[in-house]
């Protein structure tokens, strides 16, 4: 159906009106699909290559990864843990707008700032098979999720930021909780068969400092709500910032792009840029 543009006002009420999306809806119960549910065929060996390609990244597309990371460091289970990076729900709310660069995003743009940032590497071409093959998967992953609506536990949670980093006190914390699984030196635990058990954190194998991750307060979220892994909620809100603080402030790869992010305003106080 062709809406005239009479106003932007007048063509949301219709989008609403038909597709059933609702202005500021309560997140959707957060539920993962069952196994049994991914199709035969190529549909389904295109979600089970994308969920290996998020839980192998480094192996699968060493053209693309610049470091020693996996999408599933940071989107624990393959994008299924609410409050890590989930991947479910996100296949209805993209395109969608993002302050870091002032625009509206779609979700293999999202997809590819990860690739650049987070796995400091290359952009994946928008009709590979991999890319598709990951658009698969998380569109499997967001199955009985109505579109536009967000789902519970979605990204990483909130810390108050409010709070002020103590770096020093992060220093202690990540000795006492951290550096046992990601090294002393930040550097991570490698596997003797390749990649690595526990992901480095800081240095030329992690993320770069345009990641989310390099964020103070974003990695805070995550690192409360995850970390020790197996043991989230353990530290509190002030631990979990300080070590974040810690963290995400040692030396990492440059990321020139940055120097732009938020060019448009709404710029973070933890912004790495």
């Amino acid at each position: 159906m062709f809406y005239p543009l009479r106003s932007s006002a007048r063509l949301l009420a219709a989008l609403i009106a038909t597709t059933g999306m609702t202005a500021h809806a309560a997140p959707a119960p957060f539920s993962l699909p069952a196994e049994s549910t991914i199709p035969k065929g190529q549909e389904g060996d295109a979600i089970r290559l994308g969920k290996l390609l998020v839980t192998d990244t480094r192996k699968q597309l060493p053209k693309n990864v610049g470091n020693g990371l996996n999408c599933s460091n940071c989107h624990l289970g393959g994008g299924t843990v609410a409050l890590a990076g989930p991947y479910v729900g996100l296949w209805g709310v993209f395109p969608e707008f993002r302050s870091r660069n002032g625009n509206i995003n779609s979700l293999q743009q999202r997809i590819n700032d990860c690739f650049e940032r987070s796995m400091n590497g290359k952009a994946l071409a928008y009709d590979s098979k991999e890319m598709n093959a990951m658009l698969m998967y998380m569109q499997w992953l967001s199955t009985g999720v109505p579109a536009g609506r967000a789902v519970e536990g979605r990204g990483m949670g909130k810390v108050n930021t409010a709070l002020v980093p103590d770096a020093g006190h992060g220093k202690q914390i990540y000795a006492q909780k951290c550096a046992s699984c990601h090294g002393v030196n930040g550097d991570g635990m490698k596997n003797p068969t390749g990649g690595y058990l526990f992901p480095p954190v800081w240095g030329n194998a992690s993320f770069n400092i345009g990641a989310g991750m390099a964020r103070t307060y974003t990695a805070a979220a995550f690192i409360q709500h995850n970390m020790p892994l197996g043991q989230g909620n353990t530290l509190s809100e002030q631990d979990a910032i300080d070590v974040a603080e810690f963290v995400s402030h040692q030396p990492r790869p440059a990321y020139a792009p940055a120097k732009n992010d938020y060019a448009r305003g709404n710029k973070p106080k933890d912004a790495r840029n």
